[in-house]
């Protein structure tokens, strides 16, 4: 099936009340039974067809009553408000799995989703920095989230931890970090020093674009 020519490739924040490590990432059920979480992308450079997205931002919330595969979730997108019409049909048409195979993170997750919440369209404060593995969302009035390193409970330093998963739908590698986070209004639950993770993604109608030049590099 052909589908319409559309990539994003940008910085990437994610977080979950499981404990670091993330039990989904390995099959497993989530660490306090239900799952509440959300994600952020600053696109670096996008477009879909020839409408452009670079610049852009997005994120969503999530909730699952259980593990995120047996479904029943409710979500929310919110969408850089400094898009117009026309981009923002196309973050949402991305977002909700349009004009793409049902193996990519947006088809896979929306199939889990039972609930969705009409989209809010809002300023996104986002800062991320992979070296220092820092990042931070703010959306007024709906989320809030810092993510810093894990620290060694004995030295307090940064401890470094990345994931690898070579058939990951969501990403292949990511640094793990510590997040701290709350949401408010059509959903609502707050968690710290819970699963964060990291990374620089790149995705299209196929999934991840494996070609693409960043890696992270150990340190």
């Amino acid at each position: 099936m052909a589908y319409i020519d559309w990539q994003i490739r940008g910085k990437k924040l994610g977080a979950c009340n499981c404990t670091y490590g993330c039990p989904c990432e390995f099959n497993a059920p989530p660490t306090f039974g239900l799952c509440e979480g959300l994600e952020a992308m600053e696109i670096d450079e996008g477009h879909f067809a020839d409408v452009r997205l670079d610049g852009l931002r997005y994120a969503a919330r999530f909730r699952w009553p259980g593990p995120v595969h047996e479904g029943g979730g409710e979500a929310q997108a919110f969408i850089d408000v400094r898009a117009t019409p026309e981009q923002r049909e196309c973050l949402l048409k991305i977002l909700g799995g349009e004009e793409q195979e049902p193996t990519t993170v947006f088809n896979i997750y929306g199939s889990t989703i039972e609930t969705e919440h009409p989209p809010i369209f809002a300023p996104i404060e986002f800062d991320w920095d992979e070296d220092a593995l820092t990042g931070r969302l703010s959306i007024p009035d709906s989320v809030d989230l810092a993510v810093e390193p894990i620290r060694n409970p004995v030295t307090g330093k940064p401890h470094r931890a990345i994931i690898r998963l070579p058939e990951g739908f969501e990403f292949r590698e990511a640094h793990i970090v510590s997040s701290t986070f709350s949401v408010r209004g059509e959903m609502e639950y707050g968690h710290a020093g819970r699963y964060g993770q990291i990374w620089y993604a790149a995705y299209g109608p196929h999934g991840i674009i494996d070609s693409d030049p960043h890696r992270i590099a150990l340190r």
